[in-house]
């Protein structure tokens, strides 16, 4: 049995390794943020908007225990998830929580890209963005640094990048795709 939780900052690359690596292991892929969404049809977005911050967080918290009793499957969790709650003890005690780590430069760029489809930061000027991502990242490090790994997401900017990525995770997590046991 498999559970991997993917946890670290918004665009670090939860989502973009965590669907490339649950490929090429067999493996089910869930993004939470999806996850409540289709649930609640409804957008992270419109949920805290309407419910506010601490109405989504619980919510949050029920589907994140709620994906963490599935099997085999890769999980990556909003960028908040683990500094709520009990959550990061919770998914220390289901799975493998794995850090995702990038830059300050990485981020922002990542973000400068995608801003307008990241609610909390699609207002902000480039220092600003930067200011965020720099308070933020403080705020919320003492929680992604008690996952059990830290994995370099710096490179995973196109798909060469990304499947040397997975192979790189697979080589530190001493895990080995279907394909390759046959």
């Amino acid at each position: 049995m498999t559970r991997i939780l993917l946890i670290g900052f918004m665009a670090a690359g939860k989502t973009t390794l965590g669907k490339a690596l649950a490929r090429d292991l067999g493996l089910q892929f869930i993004d939470l943020d999806h996850y409540i969404e289709n649930r609640y049809h409804q957008s992270v977005s419109q949920l805290f908007a309407q419910r506010g911050e601490e109405a989504f967080r619980q919510i949050e918290r029920n589907m994140l225990h709620e994906v963490a009793e599935f099997e085999d499957v890769i999980i990556a969790t909003g960028g908040g998830t683990p500094c709520f709650y009990d959550n990061m003890d919770y998914m220390n005690a289901r799975g493998t929580t794995v850090y995702l780590d990038a830059s300050v430069d990485v981020i922002h760029t990542r973000l400068t890209i995608a801003r307008t489809q990241r609610p909390l930061v699609k207002d902000k000027t480039a220092d600003e963005l930067r200011q965020y991502i720099i308070d933020t990242l403080e705020h919320r490090l003492p929680y992604y640094t008690r996952a059990h790994h830290t994995f370099c997401a710096n490179h995973l900017e196109d798909m060469e990048q990304v499947t040397r990525s997975v192979e790189r995770f697979k080589e530190y997590m001493c895990i080995t795709s279907k394909r390759e046991a046959l």
